[in-house]
């Protein structure tokens, strides 16, 4: 694992719910993986009131921790949107959303970004094995991405490649996006079909539930088409342990893990973003059609109401 100091490079604002900002720095020479990024996850850390805290490589997690809640800033993860360059003069791009109403720190940082600041990330190192990877659709014939717009950087970079991966694959995606200013150019992918839903007034995960159930065959219940998962105002803040996250090899509810194994019926399913969006799909696709858990991942990036710790 690589923790690098990065410093911002430039900010846009390419749409209404989204900030790009390019992070560069020396240390991101080291940065990368074994194979395609797909929907690579790294974790930025934010500087607390006396700045960035200083942590170690080895446990920057344990140090991190350690320190005082109060001044030690905080910790979100993201995906990486893109990477341009090389060596030392490696960038990467991460896209924040920006929600509305109250912000985390993610995005409050983001709307006041400029550049030179800078932050701490949290990669992979190259020739190391790594995490943060659970797009593996192996040799499935048929696929199923769905996010929402915290997940639309991982399906740009999943698109991106793709192609020369999909041997005559077909596919949909769908992407829910709060507004349409949002809907942007995304890879073309032969036999892969796009359908953007912008939400505008209705609940989060009501566009994506209606789309999915019609494209999939399946009733959705009517709270979950029309109300999104939203934790009482005195929830305790859950962290990513908290989340649905469900993967052939992983279990957040603790369902033993399963050998991978080629999907039986050729088909493979990934879905991320808001909480309860992603719980009520893994509830029809897995409990209702009867999904082999070797050929989906389901995971929650974030819970409608309710601040993430991590």
């Amino acid at each position: 694992m690589l923790l690098a100091n990065v410093t911002v490079r430039s900010v846009e604002r390419p749409s209404p719910s989204f900030a790009r900002i390019e992070l560069g720095g020396p240390q991101l020479a080291d940065f990368g993986v074994d194979g395609p990024l797909f929907d690579q996850r790294i974790k930025l850390v934010f500087p607390g009131p006396q700045g960035l805290p200083a942590l170690s490589a080895e446990n920057w997690w344990s140090d991190y921790t350690s320190l005082e809640a109060e001044t030690r800033g905080a910790v979100r993860t993201y995906t990486i949107a893109d990477v341009a360059g090389a060596g030392a003069e490696t960038r990467i791009v991460v896209d924040f959303v920006i929600h509305p109403g109250a912000h985390g720190p993610g995005s409050d940082w983001a709307q006041q970004a400029s550049p030179g600041d800078e932050l701490l990330a949290v990669l992979p190192r190259r020739g190391t094995v790594g995490g943060g990877i659970e797009f593996e659709p192996g040799d499935a014939e048929r696929l199923l991405l769905v996010g929402d717009e915290t997940a639309l950087p991982a399906i740009h970079q999943i698109l991106r490649e793709l192609p020369e991966r999909a041997g005559g694959r077909t596919g949909a995606v769908f992407v829910e996006v709060p507004c349409a200013e949002d809907i942007c150019d995304l890879p073309v992918v032969d036999g892969v079909e796009v359908t953007w839903l912008p939400r505008g007034e209705r609940a989060v995960g009501a566009p994506m539930m209606e789309s999915v159930a019609a494209h999939l065959g399946f009733a959705p219940m009517p709270a979950a088409a029309e109300s999104a998962a939203v934790e009482p105002a005195d929830a305790a803040p859950p962290s990513a342990d908290d989340m649905p996250w469900e993967t052939p090899t992983y279990s957040a509810l603790g369902e033993a893990a399963e050998e991978v194994a080629p999907p039986v019926d050729g088909r493979y399913a990934w879905i991320a973003g808001e909480a309860g969006m992603v719980t009520a799909l893994r509830r029809h696709l897995v409990g209702e059609l009867g999904m082999p858990r070797t050929q989906v991942a389901f995971m929650g990036y974030w819970r409608q109401g309710v601040a993430m710790r991590a």
